[in-house]
């Protein structure tokens, strides 16, 4: 008998995957619960199983009486007096009893409660397996839908990939495999709750991972990753190894390494691009495939002016924005991408302006020291401030109708235009 109960906590340790403690653990709360029912809640009834033979021994509290009236929470003086000679009557003491007093209904309570802490002690142990596997790759099998919400199955346990975190146009069919990132592991009274992705930046990172030896061994470094899921992404990768080819290593013989993860995210372009420590190089990377004629970078500000040339303009931008969008994203830069064209005029408005701005309102035509006066009181003290506001504003202030801001206006204009045409004869 007590052989037969460590034989069935090994075979049932080995089939639900349970420590044989656990196990133990569990059967003897199940028969300290049955024995407070069998000897009163209100008793120290503590129970225990050998490790090593498997006996159980239940201890409880009785009454040493000289006449027993109730055997669950009393003992004879005589029976009292083999366990301790120095016994009283009125004494209590603690005596061992054998477990198939418990009944039959005992022996239900605790098959009951047994049960119970098998599927609590499986929760745990799962959850201690996921609690630390956030950011980590798992492949399961479409169970079922829930609304919008996919339920996956996971062998031991399900995961939930709700619809936020699904790639847009990926359709989901019952039996379809798939992988997805685990974004958080919560504990929950019904099993832990296991949250997918999709659609995040790392789950590219990890497929990557997965199809390229020398990441994984750390050879090649994915130093940042962004994505337009369902759509495009870029990532942008890099060596310390001579002689390595990063972007070649990860785009493998004839693309045979990218094109597993473009097909394991359902068709998803992929750009692979070498990561640079300059920002300069790094955002002109970033902006591939389009040709990149200058990178002008502000610290501060954290943002970057592109020059390109006028042909490749569109191609930088991207397919409604989104090539320079992934390429901000992947850089942390915020850009700007103006044409070789573009850039000229801009360059040439910009000197103007600094011309412009030092320009005291006294230069333009009519306007006297007091008409000066009540413009700077204004706040507009250079032809700059007049002709970047508007008539209506003009007009507002003390002394200065409709009439006068129009003219005052149309000639900081032509001021402005003055300036830049002898920018371009000098040029």
């Amino acid at each position: 008998m007590k052989d037969d109960l460590l034989g069935i906590i090994d075979q049932i340790s080995r089939q639900r995957e349970l420590s044989r403690e656990v196990l133990i653990e569990a059967i003897e709360r199940a028969l300290l619960q049955a024995a407070k029912k069998r000897y009163g809640s209100h008793k120290e009834v503590s129970v225990s199983i050998d490790r090593e033979t498997g006996e159980i021994k239940v201890i409880a509290p009785k009454k040493v009486v000289e006449i027993m009236t109730d055997y669950s929470t009393e003992i004879p003086i005589e029976e009292a007096q083999k366990i301790n000679p120095d016994v009283e009557i009125g004494q209590i003491i603690e005596v061992e009893t054998i477990p198939k007093d418990f009944g039959r209904i005992s022996a239900q309570t605790a098959k009951q409660i047994v049960a119970q802490r098998l599927r609590e002690a499986e929760r745990e142990n799962i959850y201690e397996e996921y609690k630390d596997r956030e950011g980590d790759i798992v492949s399961g099998v479409v169970q079922r839908m829930e609304y919008n919400d996919v339920i996956i199955d996971l062998d031991r346990t399900e995961a939930l990939l709700p619809y936020r975190e699904q790639m847009k146009g990926e359709e989901y069919r019952r039996g379809d495999r798939l992988r997805a990132l685990v974004v958080e592991v919560k504990p929950d009274s019904k099993g832990p709750q296991i949250i997918l992705s999709r659609t995040h930046p790392d789950l590219i990172k990890r497929l990557f991972e997965l199809e390229v030896p020398e990441i994984y061994d750390g050879l090649v470094e994915i130093k940042a990753a962004a994505r337009e899921p369902g759509d495009r992404s870029k990532i942008a990768v890099s060596t310390n190894v001579d002689n390595l080819d990063a972007v070649g290593t990860c785009v493998g013989m004839r693309g045979s390494r990218v094109q597993m993860v473009v097909n394991e995210l359902s068709g998803e372009r992929i750009d692979i691009l070498p990561w640079n420590s300059s920002p300069e190089t790094f955002i002109a990377n970033a902006l591939s495939p389009a040709k990149i004629v200058s990178v002008n970078v502000d610290e501060e500000d954290k943002s970057a002016m592109v020059v390109v040339p006028d042909d490749q303009l569109s191609l930088a931008i991207g397919r409604k924005g989104q090539n320079v969008r992934l390429a901000a994203k992947l850089t942390g830069w915020n850009i700007d991408i103006k044409s070789q064209s573009e850039a000229g005029t801009a360059s040439r408005e910009k000197i103007a302006r600094s011309i412009f701005k030092s320009l005291p309102v006294t230069e333009l035509e009519g306007v006297g020291d007091k008409t000066a006066d009540k413009l700077q009181e204004a706040g507009y003290s250079s032809v700059e401030d007049i002709a970047d506001t508007n008539i209506d504003m003009l007009s507002s202030v003390p002394g200065i109708g409709s009439k006068t801001a129009e003219k005052l206006h149309e000639a900081a204009l032509e001021r402005l235009k003055e300036s830049k045409d002898d920018e371009d004869i000098e040029e």
